[in-house]
């Protein structure tokens, strides 16, 4: 049985990451991971750029499309069921790549993450006063409660803020999103990809200009059908949140994918912050760089 480190690819979305998973899979018979949160969703794939299986070129890919879209995306549930899958790939004596830009889901996978207790009763109630009340009435108790706390958390954020009062209620404090190191429970090899911040802004208006030709409305439509609205995590995910808006009348569709590539280029700016945090990372320039290129702990 194998035990060498995974490699594990990182950057903001339309960076490049996914061509290089493919090159470094192949160099060193492995299986690829999924660490996008909004990847995790089944019929999500146009908006998510996710890779289709006939561009996989053969390589096994896990953690794509486990979830419905009225479900949650919980780290958690992430960080059990992803390294349950590279306990087995390594049973199978191969490597595992892992390659996203969901930096919670990363450091969960990889590093001693405790999570606080749940209770599915509770979290229920509280969606339901959500629905009633608003998630500012929410937000408002929240910070009644620990400013400092939710200081951290966007208002608008309804899926972190009622996973805080839950917390809150449980433990009597509320949960702390770890920023900082913790000791690596996966050993692994962390290469960061960048790219000049005007090539990266025009690559995201690129890829959210073929989302909307590939067809993005229609699949929100689709998904629209199955719950999507109800969904707490994937009816906020870029494009789709946008698209629903403009479905609803709130703004025009141009309106829409206008904002999806403002909301775009500023979520990059906070994975870049996010990711910028971890020393462990070993950048490159995605625009050059190749699998030769890089220490993969063979």
């Amino acid at each position: 049985m194998t035990t060498s480190p995974l490699v594990v690819i990182v950057g903001t979305t339309a960076v490049g990451k996914t061509a290089l998973s493919l090159e470094i899979a192949e160099a060193i018979d492995a299986e690829i991971i999924n660490a996008d949160s909004m990847q995790l969703y089944r019929g999500m794939d146009i908006g998510t750029a996710k890779l289709p299986e006939s561009e996989r070129r053969g390589i096994a890919h896990h953690m794509l499309d486990v979830l419905e879209v009225t479900q949650g995306a919980s780290v958690s549930d992430y960080q059990l069921a992803a390294r349950a899958i590279v306990d087995d790939i390594h049973k199978r004596g191969k490597r595992v790549v892992v390659v996203g830009g969901s930096g919670l889901f990363i450091q969960g996978l990889l590093e001693d993450m405790q999570f606080p207790a749940n209770d599915p009763a509770v979290r229920e109630r509280l969606e339901q006063e959500a629905d009633e009340f608003g998630i500012d009435a929410l937000y408002q108790r929240f910070v009644e409660i620990d400013p400092v706390a939710a200081a951290r958390v966007l208002p608008t954020n309804a899926r972190r803020v009622i996973r805080a009062l839950e917390v809150i209620e449980l433990t009597g404090s509320a949960p702390t999103t770890r920023l900082e190191a913790l000791p690596e429970i996966l050993p692994s090899v962390r290469i960061g990809l960048r790219r000049e911040r005007p090539e990266l802004d025009e690559r995201i208006l690129r890829r959210v200009d073929m989302m909307w030709e590939q067809g993005l409305v229609d699949e929100v439509q689709m998904l629209e059908a199955r719950g999507l609205r109800e969904g707490i995590t994937a009816s906020r995910a870029l494009g789709y949140a946008q698209v629903l808006n403009a479905l609803s009348g709130e703004i025009t569709m141009d309106e829409a994918r206008e904002q999806t590539v403002f909301a775009t280029r500023r979520y990059a700016r906070r994975q870049d912050s996010w990711f910028n945090r971890d020393a462990k990372i070993r950048w490159f320039d995605a625009a050059s760089v190749t699998a030769g290129d890089l220490p993969l702990g063979l």
